[in-house]
């Protein structure tokens, strides 16, 4: 495998930093086997058009606790390679055909490459972290793995209910989207040591909440709300699946009404079915509930500052300004 940098451009006003890893070597050919080609192409195929989003929260948080370049790659390659195991695992779950506008892993190179690629990611990530030592961030890794894995479970028990509620699937995205996020702002903590149990305590409520605004902006996009990105829409209802919002649309219908919604391909539709005023306004319903979310997340930052040395302080400001863009993919 060839060398391969990205450089992490990060999100436009976020705190700036002197520290050299913000353009950190995420993986190179000394990671995979040189004698497995077929699995080096395929993680090729699979890093080559991701966001790094969370690599670059990763960073950002790091460069606010002084950790060494060393514990910033270990960070985020491990968060690069569990996320990225969890999308081959699930797309041959929901047996997505494309990933990034690309053929996904299963549909070019086969399911079981696709599966044995994904467990590979994350026998790497045990290996890595072992080596490391820390045992504290091992065992919370290994127990964000494992609510992955129960959320994978739980939202496939889901498929083709139309009766889901927020409740069930908030459930969902607790132990899927925002165990992920919960890591992200934890992890930096965990390797520099020395916080107050009460400080790991808001962050995983902050990572909590941005988890589920995100997962809640991205089912959002499903249906062409705010979708600047230009994703398909309506895959999820395609596939029999009601997620956040699809489910907070129609709580109210009946059983004829959730027959019909759920028979819908297009978003023409959708609209002809709701029509344009009343889909508005429950997007608009749908936004005030999250304003709340939002706002407690803001509480949880302010009382963080008492938690923290004051040379720590400034990633406050950073972490301040993450659900906004999160939520309205401004």
């Amino acid at each position: 495998m060839t060398e391969r940098v990205i450089f992490y451009r990060l999100p436009r006003n976020w705190g700036k930093t002197k520290n050299s890893y913000m353009n950190i070597k995420f993986y190179n050919e000394h990671d995979f086997p040189k004698y497995l080609p077929k699995l080096g192409a395929l993680y090729e195929d699979l890093f080559a058009h991701g966001k790094g989003f969370r690599s670059k929260l990763i960073q950002q948080i790091s460069s606010h606790l002084s950790l060494t370049e060393d514990q910033v790659l270990l960070l985020a390659q491990t968060i690069e390679f569990i996320h990225n195991a969890s999308l081959l695992h699930d797309d041959l779950i929901d047996r997505s055909e494309l990933r990034r506008n690309k053929p996904a892993a299963w549909k070019k190179y086969t399911p079981e490459y696709a599966v044995l690629a994904g467990d590979y990611l994350l026998a790497r990530v045990m290996v890595n972290l072992s080596r490391y030592g820390n045992l504290s961030l091992i065992q919370y890794t290994a127990e964000m793995i494992s609510d992955l894995l129960e959320g994978e479970w739980i939202q496939d028990s889901l498929i083709q209910d139309w009766d889901v509620d927020l409740k069930q699937l908030d459930r969902v995205h607790n132990l899927k989207t925002a165990s992920l996020f919960k890591w992200c702002l934890r992890a930096p903590f965990i390797c520099k040591e020395g916080y107050d149990d009460r400080a790991h305590e808001l962050l995983e409520e902050m990572g909590g909440l941005i988890g589920l605004l995100f997962q809640r902006s991205d089912d959002l996009l499903d249906f062409d709300v705010r979708n600047f990105e230009k994703k398909a829409v309506l895959t999820d209802l395609k596939s029999g699946y009601l997620n956040s919002f699809a489910s907070f649309l129609c709580k109210e219908f009946d059983s004829e009404q959730r027959r019909r919604f759920k028979d819908c391909n297009t978003m023409n539709q959708v609209m002809n079915f709701l029509g344009d005023a009343h889909f508005k306004e429950k997007v608009e319903e749908f936004d005030t509930v999250n304003r709340k979310y939002i706002d407690l997340y803001h509480h949880y930052v302010a009382s963080l500052e008492e938690y923290l040395p004051e040379q720590e302080r400034g990633v406050l400001k950073d972490l301040g300004r993450l659900p906004e863009p999160l939520y309205w993919r401004s």
